[in-house]
């Protein structure tokens, strides 16, 4: 079955299965004390810590193994912010940051911290100009993501790094997503990554600091790691994540290369085989092994379900996927259409048979959606005399709004409007997206007795 989901986990590589088997039976001990058996994990310890340096791009005594990737982000914003108080208590982020990034820019703005979010562009990424225009005098830390994890889209660190140290400003990168193709561009002050996002065991993280960084460690603390992570280091498991990093990286130039090529073709063919497709993310600057596309009128969550019935794994930022029923914050930070969407994320030793397969089944997979949701044919009906019509659409979840504006805008005449009337999180997102899409004008929302309503006017 294959597995495309790399990019939430990655399976296990195979030097990370022999390095933690090899570590469990040398490296239970604890590597504080003196005896044989501590000193010989003190030596295992030491070896991961220096072969993840080298991969990370800094110092040994610069780098800490955390509990996950989510652990390294929360300890090096709030450590960050918390010993440069002084300065000020601002935090720069941009609109696309992973979930834990945005969850302590949360937590920091509840404990009475401002916080600006740098809007992205529609392919998701940052304006390295207006990221620089964001920092302030009393900005303590800045943070921007090496590669966004929904869309792949690679973003400008080396010249945000630049205009935050004109600015006398600690950059933090995550770098979960992007670490185990290249090192990350020189500048940056803090970084973070996750070990299962590279095919190293789940529960290891990274956060590497500085020198010279003002870091002050928040909550209790002990000796181990620097004061950076309580409590004892899971050996082994540290072991095998940078025995697999130093090996994922060893295979990366050629890997990217193949896995570009297997991506390039899914992102071409993609609109080709199914209709009212938006592949999103940059074309150029991204991930070689990661590719999203949204699929109007399509239920995101029977959709993965369908796919994973014909032997899919497949992952979505789509509002139908979502527990909270709310568009991705990726996707609505980008404004690109946030329904049916999928997100392939292509593993190590990804055939070109799998992908084949994967485009052969897609098509029928969307199809059967939509006829079950009851979307539109793709030829529109003639227009109608009506000038305007208002769809009631309030109480159901996307996409159901979207398909019911598709049914009724060719009922009205060129220039007449379709006003949608929706209580759907996801309509303020996918209405205007259908309309760019479709060529039609988004007029704009107004207010509702519940909800909103959204007017589109028809051009063509």
């Amino acid at each position: 079955m294959p597995y495309f989901d790399a990019a939430s986990a990655a399976p296990l590589h195979p030097v990370a299965r022999q390095a933690l088997l090899a570590a469990l039976d040398e490296g239970w001990a604890d590597p504080a004390r003196l005896h044989r058996e501590g000193r010989r994990a003190r030596l295992l310890l030491d070896a991961a810590r220096e072969a993840a340096a080298e991969a990370v791009g800094c110092r040994p005594d610069e780098l800490s193994f955390t509990s996950s990737g989510t652990r390294a982000v929360h300890s090096g914003i709030s450590g960050a912010l918390a010993g440069r108080r002084r300065v000020g208590r601002h935090l720069a982020v941009s609109a696309v940051e992973h979930s834990s990034v945005l969850h302590s820019a949360a937590d920091h703005e509840s404990r009475g911290g401002t916080v600006t979010e740098v809007p992205v562009d529609r392919s998701g990424a940052v304006d390295p100009a207006v990221y620089g225009a964001a920092l302030r005098e009393d900005t303590a830390l800045a943070c921007l993501q090496s590669a966004n994890h929904e869309v792949g889209t690679v973003q400008p660190v080396a010249e945000v790094a630049g205009l935050c140290r004109e600015a006398g400003v600690p950059l933090l990168v995550d770098a979960a997503q992007s670490l185990a193709l290249e090192p990350v561009p020189g500048g940056w002050s803090l970084l973070a990554a996750s070990a299962h996002k590279w095919g190293g065991p789940a529960g290891v993280g990274l956060l590497a600091v500085r020198k010279g960084v003002r870091f002050a460690v928040q909550g209790p603390a002990d000796e181990r790691e620097s004061g950076r992570a309580a409590g004892f280091e899971d050996i082994p498991a540290i072991v095998a994540a940078a025995a697999s990093l130093r090996a994922v990286r060893a295979e990366a130039a050629a890997e990217s290369v193949r896995l570009g090529a297997l991506v390039d073709r899914i992102r071409s063919r993609v609109p080709v085989l199914v209709p009212d497709v938006e592949v999103v993310g940059d074309p150029v600057r991204r991930l070689p092994h990661l590719v999203t596309f949204s699929c109007l009128y399509v239920d995101g969550e029977t959709l993965l379900h369908e796919l994973d019935r014909a032997g899919f794994s497949v992952s979505s930022g789509s509002s139908c996927t979502s527990s909270t029923l709310t568009p991705s914050h990726v996707l609505k930070a980008m404004g690109v259409l946030s329904e049916g969407n999928v997100r392939v994320s292509l593993p190590a030793g990804t055939t070109e048979e799998d992908v084949d397969r994967f485009l052969d089944v897609l098509p029928g997979a969307v199809a059967g959606v939509r006829e079950k949701l009851g979307a539109p044919a793709p030829a529109a009906p003639a227009a109608a005399p009506a000038a305007s019509l208002v769809v009631d659409a309030l109480g159901r979840r996307c996409p159901i709004p979207v398909i019911e504006l598709a049914k009724v805008i060719g009922e009205v005449p060129v220039g007449g409007t379709v006003t949608v009337l929706s209580d759907d999180e996801a309509a303020r997102l996918d209405i205007p997206a259908w309309c760019a899409m479709r060529e039609q004008e988004y007029v704009g929302e107004e207010p509702a007795d519940r909800g909103s309503a959204y007017v589109v006017r028809r051009l063509s």
